[in-house]
């Protein structure tokens, strides 16, 4: 246990942040890829549950959770020896999750069930069930911890969850078939991504009341192949990225203003990314072509391409001790 707590310490601590890993789930192949942020090549591929999607490390980054969607289960990873440790009862085909910020609670959606399971990953048992739209997707919770979302595809709309009552407290309509939600670094506002929409909504989290709408447009591309699915943020507030499924695209946006500065190619069917350590690359799941696309945050430039499983879904950074 010391050995181990000292292994956590050095993760997290600023030196060992130079290095890092991103972590890809491949829906098609049942495994994790394992990306050097470094060498930028593939230096692990681990087997894991039914078309594993939605994945996310633990605060302290010593486990990671994988939702195992045809498994019907939340597997726990030590991303050390990629062992799979136990599983978590999850409801029924769970697709995304968020982990509350005290580091104990997933709040999960269960898109065949139209619920929103929460499980404490302690005790390892369902703390809660909650009545949401159907086929919910998109999971967010706020930095304070005191807000919950869920996104349902069918219903289109926002379901806004009080944490402590584990009870829906407003529901707001956004455009067809809501994919995935964010809040803001300081709190302040969400973002919903509508893929057949084809828009972002933001909404004021005071209360709850539509900001601003964000749409795209790629010349030579039809409309219709512009799909808004997962973004990523950075947290000096600079840009927001936002994948665009089959126009093979990632938006960039500027959040103060909500407009789009720029457009960059990557591979087909971009749906999920994860930043590295210091933000300087991201990293896009491009499910069709089943590769990764590495971009250069500074001069917004597509670097490199990296093959991984197939149907690379979704995307999680690790932070690695530094080389000696």
């Amino acid at each position: 246990m010391i050995a181990r707590t000292a292994m956590i310490f050095l993760l997290l601590s600023s030196s060992a942040l130079s290095a890092g890993e991103i972590w890809v789930s491949n829906e098609k192949d049942d495994t994790l890829s394992v990306i050097d942020d470094k060498t930028l090549e593939v230096i692990r591929t681990i087997e894991v549950g039914e078309r594993p999607r939605g994945i996310t490390f633990a605060k302290d980054y010593s486990v990671l959770y994988v939702c195992a969607s045809d498994a019907d289960s939340v597997q726990v990873i030590d991303p050390e020896t990629g062992r799979i440790l136990h599983e978590l009862p999850s409801g029924e085909d769970p697709e995304q999750f968020v982990l509350h910020p005290d580091n104990k609670h997933l709040y999960i959606a269960n898109e065949d069930d139209a619920i929103t399971t929460v499980v404490d990953v302690e005790t390892r048992k369902v703390v809660a069930q909650i009545d949401v739209g159907i086929e919910p997707e998109g999971m967010a919770v706020s930095p304070d911890g005191k807000i919950a979302i869920t996104t349902s595809e069918t219903t289109n709309m926002a379901h806004w969850i009080d944490t402590d009552a584990r009870a829906i407290f407003a529901n707001t309509l956004v455009d067809q078939r809501p994919r995935h939600a964010e809040f803001t670094e300081d709190g302040k506002e969400l973002w919903v991504s509508s893929e057949i929409g084809g828009t972002i909504t933001v909404f004021n989290v005071a209360d709850q009341t539509e900001k601003a709408k964000i749409n795209f447009a790629i010349t030579g591309i039809h409309q219709d192949r512009v799909q808004p699915v997962g973004f990523e943020m950075t947290k000096d507030g600079r840009y927001v990225f936002v994948a665009l499924g089959p126009a093979n695209h990632v938006a960039v946006v500027d959040p103060k203003t909500y407009e789009v500065l720029d457009y960059i190619l990557v591979g087909r069917r971009v749906w999920h990314m994860a930043f590295n350590a210091d933000e300087s690359r991201l990293y896009t799941t491009n499910g069709v072509s089943n590769d990764v696309t590495v971009i250069n945050v500074d001069d917004l430039k597509a670097i490199k391409s990296i093959s991984v499983g197939r149907f690379p879904w979704g995307a999680a950074f690790r932070p690695t001790p530094a080389a000696n």
